[in-house]
Order: structure tokens, then sequence, then C-alpha cells
């Protein structure tokens, strides 16, 4: 259940590592239990590196937790602490996966660990997410640092973060359907999942959902003894005049905007912010709780691309965005930052690639009402949604639609039509496709 595709397509670009890497893929299970028994007895063979972690904020959802731990990172590096972050999947190089203290993990490193990990694993089944888990968590144990910041891979209650037994504090962001195929379709199966990272006596930061999910989450969080800290009666936050105004028991701030474009972003500042005020083992002052949001980084995520031998293909004067959403929220996320954006009524073009048991349908949906064109594309090294299918499903939304062989070829064969005024070009529908652009374009994620 862990991983959605096996190994993510793993890549690194030192040899050596990039062979271990390849060398675990084939580790993985035929079949997947729903348990976390492999991960747990690998780690008890190496001494249980996942009970010597720092104060760690662990974090859940569909979309956005992943922009969370950006914005918990920048905010407790603000505060002068040293911090460890795990996320997945990564863009271009496996190595982001782990930072330590601030850094990415070296390849020497890396590889060190891998083969010392997959040797005290001795060719066992285990899924490529656990193992790899294994290896951050050892790194982690052996670096101090003051936090760890923690990304769910997939789910909440079997994913392999899960074994974390006393976090500092949790975190659930947006709750959405994504990953049908190990979650199920039934939206309050999907929040019990992301809920059950909850831990007797540990706080647990939730965000606004409607009554059914909320209901649910709550219902999972007092069976695991949790504290619940829901926004709207714990704690609530709102926007305007440019800044995020936050309010809790504690008191009120007010906080630079977030870094991160789009108004979605507003939401996960306000629930990192949430999890920081709510614990008391790490010095937040308010200086960097109202600096943190405008810190923040986090490629792919409505990044704006400047310069590079893609941009340069691009009609003169048009802007470039890159983002990796491709489930139905993420759509209306996009959707709704088109609007905001496109005051002028710009020609708006789509690059569209997404992998296979993604629903193209309610992803383009919304975006079907702000776009004009779109040219379909594959995601190399995965198992991908043709570009005929998602030309097909696009026309079928009023969208004038064609395939095309890469992202290359679809801004090389953009027409004058398309173009007529400067443009704006989302690039969108997959994470892995937006790796493949930011290893072909730059900048590279540090």
């Amino acid at each position: 259940m862990a991983d959605p595709i096996i190994g993510d397509g793993a890549h690194a670009d030192d040899p050596a590592l990039n062979a271990l890497l390849q060398r675990a893929r084939a580790l993985h299970p035929q079949s997947i239990d729903l348990t976390l028994g492999r991960l747990e007895a690998l780690l008890d063979k190496l001494g249980n590196p996942h009970r010597a972690l720092p104060p760690t904020f662990h974090v859940a959802g569909t979309n956005g937790k992943g922009s969370v731990c950006a914005f918990l990172r920048s905010a407790l590096e603000a505060a002068g602490h040293s911090v460890h972050v795990y996320s997945s999947p990564h863009l271009v190089r496996f190595n982001e996966r782990i930072r330590l203290n601030g850094a990415l993990i070296g390849d020497d490193e890396l590889t060190a660990l891998m083969t010392e990990i997959m040797a005290v694993n001795d060719g066992a089944p285990i899924t490529f997410f656990e193992l790899t888990t294994a290896v951050a968590f050892t790194a982690f144990a052996r670096h101090p640092a003051d936090a760890l910041v923690l990304e769910v891979g997939l789910g909440g209650r079997f994913d392999a973060t899960n074994v974390v037994e006393k976090p500092l504090i949790c975190g659930i962001s947006q709750i959405s359907r994504d990953h049908e195929k190990f979650l199920g379709s039934e939206i309050l199966t999907i929040a019990g999942e992301k809920a059950g990272i909850a831990k007797s006596g540990v706080p647990i930061v939730t965000a606004r959902y409607p009554a059914a999910i909320a209901g649910k989450v709550g219902e999972t969080a007092a069976l695991a003894g949790a504290k619940l800290i829901p926004r709207g009666l714990d704690w609530d936050a709102t926007f305007y005049k440019g800044q995020l105004h936050y309010r809790d028991k504690i008191g009120k701030l007010t906080l630079s905007a977030p870094r991160l474009p789009g108004a979605h972003q507003h939401d996960n500042a306000a629930i990192a912010t949430a999890m920081l005020r709510h614990q008391s083992a790490l010095t937040m002052p308010e200086s960097a709780l109202r600096a943190g949001p405008g810190w923040a980084r986090w490629p792919a995520r409505l990044q704006k691309l400047d310069s590079g031998p893609l941009v340069d293909l691009a009609p003169a004067e048009s802007t470039v965005w890159l983002d990796g959403g491709h489930n139905p929220a993420a759509g209306r996320a996009l959707a709704d930052f088109l609007r905001r954006i496109n005051k002028n009524d710009q020609p708006v073009h789509l690059i569209c690639g997404m992998i296979e048991g993604k629903d193209a349908r309610e992803f383009l949906k919304p975006l079907a009402q702000r776009a004009t064109h779109l040219s379909a594309v594959p995601v190399s090294d995965h198992v991908t949604q043709t570009p005929d299918e998602l030309t097909a499903i696009a026309s079928s939304l009023g969208l004038t639609a064609r395939p095309a062989a890469s992202v290359r070829d679809a801004l090389q064969k953009m027409r004058p039509e398309e173009t007529s005024s400067p443009a704006i070009i989302l690039i969108c529908g997959s994470l892995y496709l937006a790796g493949e652009v930011l290893k072909e374009n730059g900048p590279l994620p540090e």
C-alpha cells in the first residue's frame, strides 16, 4: 500500500547509487498486505532508529501536505532551528527526499546507507518506500537536529512513516479523492486512512472539512486518544490586504503572504502555523512565525519558470507555470489560480501529462473553464495515459486539444492563432512530468 508506483521512478546521477536504487525496487513484494510488519522487522534489526528521531511534525493529507511541510521548515529555520525533512516523491533526484539539517543528503552518504540497510534486509521482500524510509530514519537518527518534518507518502494508517510512535504533533491538510487503487473511492474511508496518523496524547491539527469528513476525522482521532485541534474551533485564519491573519486561543498573528502562489497556499500556511503554535517543545518567536510563509520554497507547486531551454521555446512575453497537481481538487485549485491571474483574458494553453489511474476528466473539468487549448504529452518512465486518450477527454470538455510527443514538442508546435497575444502556459498533471521539465529546463531542486 505504501507505493503508488514501485520506486516512483527513483533515479540518482551517481552510477553506484542509481544501481542500488534499482536493486531496491526489485525487492518489492508481489502483493502488499496492509501492515507495517516488514518495516518494523527491518527497523528492529537496525536498532530502531525511528525511536531516536528529533521532535517530529507528522503531516498527512491528499493535497497540500508537502506545502505544509515547506511552511513548517521555513518557519522553524527562521526561528534558528536545525531541521531534517522527509518528503516524496522527488522531482529529479532521489536525494531530494532526505534533507539533513537543511541540505539534501549527499550521494556518498546515501550510497553507504543504502548498502548497509539492504545488507541488513538481506533480500527480504519489502516495498521501495518502506526500505528508503528505513534509510531516512537511520540518517535522521545519526545526525542531531532540533526537528524533523515528516511527510506521509500515501494514506496514513499503513504508511511507512506511521511507525513513528510519538510524534510531537500531527497535521492533516485537505482531504479528497486520490490513489483510489490503494485507499478506495469512498471519501470517508480515505478520511479515516489519513487520520490514521493520530496517536494517543499527541495533538492533531486539522483543516476545515465538510461535516461528514470532519466527523470521520474526529472519530478516528478520538479512538486513538489524540487531542483534536480543528480549524474553525481551536484556530482559524483569513487572508486579506495582502497578509495572512491567524488567530487561536493564544492570540492573533499577522503573517507575511505565502511565497508559494495560489489561494490554497493560504490554508496550507495556516495549518503549519497552527501546528507550530500548538506544541511547546520548540521555541517559536512570533517574528519567525510571521516570516515563515514568505520564506517557503517548494518546487513544481505553481512554480513560475523564468528562463531555460524550454521557456525559450514559448511565444514571446508568455509566462510559463509548472505544477504537479494531478487530482480533482488540484484541478480546482489551478483553475482558481488562472482565474485570479488572467485579468486581461490572455489565451491559456495547458500542457498536460497524467499517469495511469488518475481521473483526467475530473482534473481537467474545472481547467476547461479557464483554458483555451491543451497539448497532451506522455510521462516518461511511468505507465501513462496516452496523449490520444487525454486529447479525447480534453476535446469532450470543449478544449481545442492535440497530442504531442513531449513538452518540448508541444511548445514548438504552438500555433500563431493560439498565441496571438502573450499566453499563459501551464504545464500540469503529474509531479513526474514536472520533474522531467525541471531536469530539462531547470532550475534543479536544491
